[in-house]
């Protein structure tokens, strides 16, 4: 016989994962859903425990040019937990969106790297990089967001022309005209916006005209299947042709075979990233790696 209180825990699990589902509709209580919500709440904890104890850390994917020249790289969160091990940020990423942790987490990531393009300005072979980093949706709407970016880099010294915040087309389905003024007064500061995954979502050339972007970054969904499907070679070019006529620098992201690259570079695309040119390396590990191809480049 289970108790009121067990019945009620089970309809509210079963109510929360109707939420989730978009709402009006229904969702009957299984022992799963259960094990889910015990394993997430158990993942929420760790996540606030880590971000206490600063146990996260971030890697750097390069951005190559044309020649192979390293022109700056993009800023993952790894977490390795001392009990789970290294987690995934595709199953810690959502938990923190959901609980509100992205916000710190954000911020923690937005410190680091203003403290690590501070350090690269001090070396030669490093003072010109740019470094991108993830800003979340909710991230973004934090009313002393833009605040908080001038902070921080004041606080270490950063070239803020040098900071790049890669922002996704689903933050503008909601409160568009606040966050493009956000994004304008960060832009006077100087920061630099890509826009991600463009093409995937919320696509308009009406609010594309009008944000302040330096960047368009063409999604690996595009990339994948460049060179066998000829819809996804159409998009590439039609992006690479949109964001230089925009006067936008154009990226493309999740680069895994040779043919990718030729085929994006023989249409105008400026930079690339993704496995064919390197997993996401560790602070010394990606140093290396740039002084390797500004040899490699300067010989060309």
């Amino acid at each position: 016989t289970r108790t009121v209180e067990e019945v009620l825990k089970r309809a509210d699990i079963a109510m929360y994962q109707a939420k989730a589902a978009g709402r009006n509709t229904l969702r009957f209580f299984d022992p799963q859903m259960q094990a889910e919500v015990e394993a997430r709440a158990a993942l929420e904890i760790d996540l606030r425990t880590s971000l206490a104890q600063d146990a996260f850390s971030l890697h750097f994917q390069p951005q190559v040019g044309p020649r192979d020249q390293v022109l700056g790289a993009e800023a993952l969160l790894r977490w390795s937990h001392p009990v789970r091990g290294p987690v995934s940020p595709g199953e810690f990423i959502p938990v923190a969106e959901q609980s509100g942790l992205i916000v710190e987490l954000g911020e923690w990531v937005l410190q680091q790297a203003c403290a690590q393009l501070a350090l690269w300005a001090t070396q030669p072979h490093t003072a010109h990089l740019t470094l991108a980093i993830n800003v979340s949706v909710n991230q973004f709407r934090q009313a002393d967001f833009a605040d908080k970016v001038r902070q921080a880099i004041m606080l270490h010294g950063a070239a803020p022309s040098r900071l790049k915040l890669e922002i996704t087309e689903s933050m503008f389905a909601h409160d568009q005209e606040s966050i493009i003024n956000k994004m304008r007064h960060i832009r006077s500061l100087g920061v630099g916006f890509s826009l991600d995954d463009f093409g995937t979502g919320y696509s308009s050339l009406s609010y594309l005209r009008r944000l302040p972007l330096d960047q368009l970054k063409i999604d690996q969904a595009f990339v994948r299947e460049v060179l066998t499907d000829p819809n996804d070679a159409a998009i590439a070019r039609t992006v690479i042709a949109l964001g230089h006529s925009l006067g936008l620098e154009v990226i493309a992201e999740g680069v895994e075979l040779q043919g990718q690259r030729d085929f994006l570079a023989a249409h105008g695309c400026d930079t690339c990233q993704g496995y064919l040119i390197s997993r996401p390396l560790a602070i010394t590990q990606f140093e290396q790696f740039v002084l390797a191809h500004r040899t490699s480049a300067a010989a060309v």
